[in-house]
This record gives C-alpha cells, structure tokens and sequence, in this order.
C-alpha cells in the first residue's frame, strides 16, 4: 500500500535524500533546513523543527519522517498528533555510515575524526538570518576581540579557537555513492596534508534514509513517536526514545 509523508531533513543530506524519495514505493514530499540550524543552540534549533512539524497537514500525510539524529539534543521535545519517524542517530555520519553500529565501531577506533561528504562541501553555511551561532553567542565569534582576558589568554583563545584542526587528527570522506566525487575526495586529501592530517575514504551506505521512506521502520533502526508523545534522549545504545507528553 502506498503511503504519503512529509519528510523533513537538513540540506546535507539533499542529493542523498532526493534519490531515495524517487526511489520510494511511496510518496514522499521534501522540506529541507539550513545545515545552520544546528550552530543556533538546542532551544532555538528545536523550536525551529516544531514550528516545522506544526506546519504539516495532518489530513495529508500518514507520518512526519525525521531525516535527522539526535543532532545535539536539538530533535528534543518534538512531537505531533500523527506519528513521528526519526532515525537512531546520534547525529548525520550514522546516517551516510548506515547504522549506528557502524558510527559507533568507526568512532571508536578513529578518536578526533572530522567527517566530510558531498553535502558538507556543497552546502556552504551562510549561517541562518536572524540567529546567533553558539559561538557568537558566547562572544567568541572569528572576528572578537579577546584583549579583556590579557595577553596570555587571548594569545591562547585565538590559537585554539582559531585553528579548528588542532582539535582533529583525520579527516574521512564518506562516499556515499550517488555521484563522482573525486573533485571533493581529492579537496579533502590535500586539506588534510596540507593540516597534517590524516586522511581516509570510507565507502558510506544511505540504507537509513532509504528505509525511512520506504516505511521499514525495524525498532533496532528507527524510533516511531506516536501522537500524545515526545522525542527525549535515552541516553543508552537505543540513543533516543520517548515518553508522554504533560499538560501545558
């Protein structure tokens, strides 16, 4: 039987996701957000995913597909009167990885690794218009001035805040299949010397997405919210879970 549902998911995942909808035995329509969602802090980035899920025709669509993961805690506290379905992620890397499992294994075993993929490349993050990120909000923004904490701080905010790979020691392209990517593979290979990182391919797997939309919601993959309830962190192997929600 073919279903109808909205899907909503982060513009990283847009070639991604635009394959497995036209593969999809069912219909499904597409609103993507800004990858800058999840530089604007839990609060701001959850109210802005209700205010989209408030926007549904529940008389149209059966589900409400989340294409995101826990994603900083900003999927918290979402809910709807028609089911909600969201991944098992901790964040989009289990996503192009395929299962959580996966992540897990490859994050275990490869401690300080920053992510790439097509999407990250192409999605330039021109930041969300009206928003504050995290860090403006802390006022250390690229551009603050850090004199006011002295000589030996500032020296030292700069230093680190200012060189985002001392905090990695490799980068890993995941290729998710959906098109040539030499021309990124190959960016990221000389970013990477050029930093002195390592640098590695991993073949990546959009199973997740795929079986989102096509309704294979198997409990291990896949957390369904039914109405009357709210996504919360389970803060265990399951990653998310749910519960009631109260009266307000």
């Amino acid at each position: 039987m073919t279903e109808r549902y909205m899907l909503i998911g982060c513009e990283i995942m847009h070639r991604e996701i635009c394959l497995c909808a036209a593969l999809s035995k069912n219909i499904i329509d597409l609103e993507f957000l800004d990858k800058g969602l999840h530089d604007i802090g839990e609060k701001a980035m959850s109210e802005a995913l209700q205010q989209e899920i408030d926007n549904v025709n529940t008389e149209k669509y059966s589900a409400v597909l989340l294409c995101y993961g826990l994603c900083n805690y900003g999927v918290k506290g979402l809910h709807s009167s028609i089911p909600i379905i969201i991944p098992r992620a901790h964040d989009c890397i289990t996503l192009f990885l395929g299962s959580k499992e996966r992540y897990r294994d490859y994050f275990d075993n490869n401690p300080g690794t920053f992510f790439r993929t097509s999407g990250w490349l192409e999605r330039v993050d021109f930041g969300i218009e009206g928003e504050e990120n995290v860090m403006s909000k802390l006022g250390i923004a690229p551009d603050t001035d850090y004199s006011e904490f002295g000589e030996e701080n500032a020296e030292y905010l700069r230093e680190i805040l200012g060189d985002w790979t001392s905090n990695y020691k490799k980068q890993t392209f995941i290729d998710t299949g959906i098109r040539d990517t030499t021309i990124y593979e190959e960016q990221v290979a000389d970013d990477s010397q050029a930093n002195g990182l390592e640098y590695e391919r991993v073949k990546g797997n959009i199973r997740l997405i795929q079986e989102l939309m096509d309704g294979n919601w198997d409990s291990n993959d896949f957390l369904v919210v039914p109405p009357g309830n709210e996504i919360i962190a389970s803060h265990d192997e399951n990653i998310i879970c749910c519960k009631k929600r109260e009266r307000r």
